[in-house]
């Protein structure tokens, strides 16, 4: 590739890493590559920075089949990769994913096993602020609390337990920023036809919604709500800490499955009544076997000062909590 060329983007880049350790010097990294203009971006700016950090690069790209271009499309990723001299592994998908939620956690799966199989602890994936922004948006829409409108956090385990990380170098850029980059250097970009398919939900919040915002309201629409985000993954780490330790002194979980939960109605009702919802949406997410909802916490909420006997109709599932005494006590839960 010869000499690397220096931008401003790769400055800002190079200072995010400095300032977070998403990617540690020496570390072997699986970069997500789609084709498209972000992903393209990340991989080359991984591969300039490298002589930085010491990096031992590969890449992994997802072929979910939708397309009738996607064997073409898997082709030219592998072909930038030999160019660039980055290993790569095409994963061509076996079954049909319907939803875009279902290829998510398909993808997903590929990256955990490519990332153990190569040995790696980070996977960089593409993502930038203005994912983020979308990301937010769709989520305040679809109904979330602040878990969700922390939309795509720098850092966090692939997998629940996973040692590996998913990481995201490009949360400083918008879509925008990353398209410049790609047309500077004159990298060669897959272009993807679903993008523009206004039949998914996250496809309208790009092409309409968004646009619509920032001609009407705020032409920075795309970055505030990306730093928005930003400052609700630190305030929900916070929580979830706080809760964390709330949770061990108030919830006794089952040792068997015929015994109940109990919930200990003092030091909860003490508490603010986020940890509250926190923790007996930790409960919930047990006991239940259906997407926990608003309703379904503030039932539970509702228990914590209501009179012995009290108890609260049916959770998905079969469950039912019950007052006793200073217990929440949670019965009958489907096997």
């Amino acid at each position: 590739m010869g000499e690397v060329a220096w931008s401003a983007i790769h400055a800002r880049v190079h200072r995010r890493l400095k300032i977070s350790p998403l990617l540690p010097r020496g570390a072997t990294v699986l970069a997500a590559v789609s084709g498209g203009q972000d992903s393209v971006c990340l991989l080359r700016l991984l591969v300039d920075l490298r002589p930085k950090w010491g990096w031992s690069l590969r890449v992994v790209h997802c072929d979910h089949q939708w397309r009738a271009d996607s064997a073409a499309n898997a082709e030219f990723v592998r072909q930038l990769c030999q160019d660039w001299g980055i290993p790569c592994r095409v994963v061509t998908a076996e079954a049909d994913y319907p939803t875009e939620a279902a290829a998510r956690q398909w993808r997903y799966r590929v990256f955990a096993e490519v990332a153990t199989q190569e040995r790696c602890t980070q996977v960089a994936t593409g993502h930038t602020a203005s994912d983020r922004a979308e990301t937010l948006l769709y989520n305040l829409l679809r109904g979330s609390g602040t878990d969700g409108l922390q939309a795509l956090a720098r850092q966090r385990p692939l997998m629940p337990g996973s040692a590996v990380s998913v990481v995201r170098p490009l949360l400083d850029l918008t879509r925008q920023q990353t398209g410049e980059f790609c047309r500077q250097f004159e990298l060669p970009i897959w272009p993807d036809a679903t993008n523009e398919d206004t039949r998914y939900a996250r496809n309208r919040i790009r092409l309409e919604l968004l646009p619509y915002l920032q001609k009407h309201f705020n032409p920075g629409a795309e970055l505030t709500l990306a730093n928005t985000a930003e400052l609700l993954t630190a305030e929900v780490e916070l929580l979830e800490t706080m809760a964390g330790e709330l949770y061990e002194v108030a919830v006794s979980s089952p040792s068997t499955d015929t015994e109940a939960w109990k919930i200990q109605r003092p030091p909860l009702r003490a508490a603010p009544l986020a940890l509250q919802r926190r923790v007996l949406r930790r409960v919930l997410r047990q006991v239940t076997v259906a997407q926990v909802g608003f309703d379904h916490i503030e039932k539970l909420v509702t228990l914590l000062t209501a009179p012995n006997g009290s108890q609260s109709d049916p959770f998905p599932g079969g469950a039912i909590a019950v007052v006793e005494g200073d217990c929440v006590v949670v019965r009958g839960i489907a096997p």
